[in-house]
């Protein structure tokens, strides 16, 4: 309980690297996703959302998230967003202070990948600045972000996290589900699956309507799938060993 709460990280240089990474990692996630969500706005003329389109947006965040695990994975676990990172503090694979700094600053590198890319972005094709937003009634709206999280952060687990896990292919994993959950998400919510991916181009645009899905249906979906692999595969097999 003492490591769990204790203010330590808060003097931790490579905490601070970590929390830094964190920060790095939305920025360019917030810039290139969103972005993408822009830049096929302008290509195709206007917000409909074609197949073509759809695909480029989908393949634009796997590769990303991809990307990006695969650089920062080593200094800060490649979290990259605030649902992993609660569920990483729930069931204790990091204290509740390094916690909040990543979330901190997953949220602030959110903000700063948003407003730069509204800066670039010409008036006109700004539109809701790739925000997530609602097709459907925010019952459904909320289980599909819940549905969507879960797959993510079981991978995550699976992969990542679990210590007999296919480490090396984390990233991969973990691009590859963030692209397939946009084929199924972005037509009905937009395939958030991260609250700081949503709030920085809210932030930006001032656009938060059923924003609060955003947050609670990721850490809802996050929460159950990590649990859920942490007590069944991880300390199971502890058990069964003992």
């Amino acid at each position: 309980m003492t490591d769990f709460l204790s203010l330590g990280d808060l003097k931790d240089r490579r905490a601070w690297q970590a929390t830094l990474a964190e920060f790095m990692g939305l920025f360019l996630f917030v810039f290139i996703g969103p972005g993408a969500v822009v830049g096929t706005s302008m290509l195709v003329g206007g917000g409909e959302l074609t197949v073509a389109r759809l695909t480029a947006i989908a393949l634009a965040h796997g590769l990303a998230i991809a990307v990006l695990v695969a650089a920062i994975a080593r200094v800060s676990g490649g979290h990259i967003n605030p649902a992993v990172t609660i569920t990483a503090v729930v069931t204790r694979k990091m204290g509740m202070v390094k916690g909040c700094m990543y979330v901190v600053a997953q949220l602030l590198g959110a903000a700063l990948g948003a407003l730069l890319l509204a800066a670039v972005v010409p008036n006109a094709a700004e539109g809701a600045l790739g925000g997530n937003a609602l097709s459907i009634d925010v019952g459904p709206g909320l289980v599909v972000e819940i549905v969507l999280t879960f797959a993510l952060v079981f991978v995550i687990f699976a992969t990542a996290v679990d210590p007999k896990g296919p480490a090396h292919l984390a990233p991969f994993a973990i691009g590859i589900t963030v692209l397939i959950a946009h084929f199924i998400g972005v037509p009905l919510t937009g395939a958030s699956m991260n609250p700081a991916r949503s709030f920085g181009p809210a932030l930006a645009t001032g656009m938060w309507a059923d924003h609060w899905v955003y947050w609670v249906g990721p850490i809802i979906g996050g929460l159950i799938a990590g649990v859920l692999y942490d007590m069944v595969y991880i300390k199971g097999r502890k058990d069964e060993a003992a």
